[in-house]
């Protein structure tokens, strides 16, 4: 191992999920073998009701998982001096907006925030397609109608792995998996001109003779040139200064996209579902749909091919809260439990209860969903005097709840007649073998794989995306991206080809196929579910935000 790293053979995948973040070293010349790992673990913060990570934490995060991934090489009898590649990834859309000098002008937006609705249905209406609250469009318009300060200063925006890329590599470009969570992409392969055109004659009063797209980064297909680490890039991820510049950078892609890759659902047919902080599925299109629905996301994969998203903005957040209710219980019985074992007992206890479920009722809402029609989000567990209130049922219900909104999505493309052949799922819930994937099988009635990179998620996949960019690199003739159909860059059947023959070839995932009672079973947990919004609904009313008192000291002179 120490000869592959120190002779700069690796390449390194960066990934700033909402509550890890984290980094995967592999193999540049063979992306299977994973040579370390490193995480950091943060959380966002809701400062005067905006959802956000601060500067010091993303920088000081980005080095420590970056540090502890370097205690892994250590570990091992190596040294990192040398990366052949390297390929950052972020949880997708939001907003940073910078001036000319390359300065945040307001804290970073992230996804979770639900406060464009205005101007998401504006541009919904003018751009004739889905604009998702949590666009960067969606941010920049919501900007324009509230008239802020900050957009007299406003040079360019961005999304978080675009940032970091550019941080690191000086180079003011975005993946095209990403970029389609900033703006619509067009046939060719960037930005839609003629919704461009759109938005420039719409906003031409802000824009004072500018286009939309002198803000917005250059898009590129998987594979294409985006810059090399540059020296102060190096410094910025190792400050001990170990690590040298000269690394080719793949370019910069959400974590919808890498989730993709190390599932290598990139074929039309074939999707996957990624289960975290937030939930959502990603279905490769063979056709246009034929109507605009607000609860599908139009993006591509990180090649530039359509793709249908279904994105929850809550997922596994709400279970893992119940398991550190129940490792703490394990704690205080005196029986300390590891968060995964807590995890396993849990899970398999679920697969105990009722198909149904028993009448019992969990929503996982911490924010806002507008999938469920909710700006703001209230974690209920509901139940009847009748259900069967049991430890089984309860965490059924909860698991089901991970995927309920993503399911109510999900109706909508079967009511568009997409077709899909295989479904891929990753994320920490699936580690358990046998019962979220079992459970999701059930809620899509579609087969669900997992497969051995499922722990290693969307930080693996763009390890891999980095070592496609290498392999295209020492191909001549590759790099201006230039395809078969004109006007394209056609990238797509290379990075098919790529994960399909040398990455994925010989692997065998698990998969699970829907079992008829689960099947009944969710779709009866699912219509008591929507009708249940309602109370949802009623607790983001009857419990604002803010109204917990705290009793502390109450009552002292």
């Amino acid at each position: 191992m120490s000869a592959v790293i120190s002779s700069g053979a690796a390449a390194l995948g960066i990934e700033l999920g909402s509550t890890r973040i984290k980094a995967c070293l592999v193999d540049a010349s063979n992306p299977t073998t994973v040579l370390a790992v490193g995480s950091h673990e943060w959380e966002n913060a809701l400062e005067d009701g905006v959802w956000t990570y601060s500067e010091d934490a993303i920088w000081s995060g980005l080095q420590a998982a970056y540090a502890d991934l370097v205690a892994d090489v250590r570990r091992q009898g190596a040294e990192l001096t040398d990366l052949a590649g390297i390929g950052v990834s972020a949880m997708m859309h939001g907003y940073l907006a910078f001036d000319t000098e390359g300065n945040l002008l307001v804290p970073f937006r992230t996804w979770r925030n639900t406060s464009t609705g205005a101007a998401a249905a504006e541009l919904t209406d003018l751009l004739g397609v889905n604009i998702p609250l949590r666009w960067s469009i969606a941010h920049l318009h919501q900007a324009v109608l509230d008239d802020e300060a900050h957009l007299a200063s406003l040079a360019q925006i961005n999304t978080l792995a675009g940032w970091v890329h550019e941080k690191l590599t000086g180079r003011f470009v975005l993946g095209v998996g990403d970029a389609s969570g900033m703006f619509p992409i067009g046939p060719d392969g960037g930005y839609d001109r003629d919704r461009i055109a759109t938005y420039d004659a719409h906003a031409a009063d802000f824009l004072a003779g500018r286009s939309l797209t002198e803000l917005l980064p250059e898009v590129l297909p998987a594979g294409a040139d985006a810059g090399t680490l540059t020296p102060a890039g190096a410094a910025l991820l190792d400050p001990t200064g170990t690590l040298r510049p000269g690394a080719v950078a793949a370019p910069a892609e959400g974590d919808a996209g890498t989730g993709m890759v190390a599932t290598n659902a990139v074929s039309p047919r074939t999707g996957n579902v990624s289960a975290g902080t937030s939930t959502f599925a990603m279905v490769v299109l063979e056709r246009p749909l034929e109507r605009v629905h607000t609860e599908i996301d139009l993006v591509t994969t990180p090649a530039g091919d359509p793709v249908a998203m279904v994105h929850c903005n809550n997922g596994a957040s709400e279970l893992a809260a119940w398991t550190a209710l129940f490792a703490r219980f394990a704690a205080a019985s005196g029986q300390s439990l590891s968060t995964d074992a807590v995890y396993e007992t849990l899970l398999r206890e679920a697969l105990e209860g009722a198909a149904d479920a028993g009448g019992v009722l969990a929503y996982n809402h911490l924010s806002g969903e507008p999938i469920a029609g909710l700006d703001e989000g209230r974690p209920l567990v509901v139940r009847t005097p009748d259900a069967e209130f049991s430890l089984a049922n309860v965490m059924r219900a909860q698991v089901y709840g991970v995927f309920a909104t993503l399911a109510i999505g999900m109706q909508t493309l079967a009511e568009e007649g997409v077709g899909l052949d295989q479904m891929f799922a990753h994320g920490g819930v699936f580690r358990t073998a046998g019962v979220a994937q079992r459970f999701l099988a059930g809620a899509l009635d579609a087969p669900v794989s997992v497969g051995d990179t499922a722990a290693e998620g969307g930080a693996w996949g763009m390890a891999v995306l980095a070592a496609f960019a290498v392999a295209r690199r020492s191909v001549p003739g590759t790099q201006d991206a230039a395809g078969s159909t004109p006007g394209r860059p056609d990238a797509s059947p290379e990075l098919t080809a790529y994960l399909t023959d040398h990455v994925f070839a010989g692997a065998a995932p698990d998969t699970a196929t829907p079992e008829p009672a689960d099947v009944a079973g969710f779709a009866d947990y699912l219509a008591r579910y929507r009708d249940g919004l309602a109370v949802e609904a009623a607790a983001v009313t009857a419990l604002p935000l803010g109204g917990i008192r705290s009793s502390k000291n109450e009552g002292t002179a």
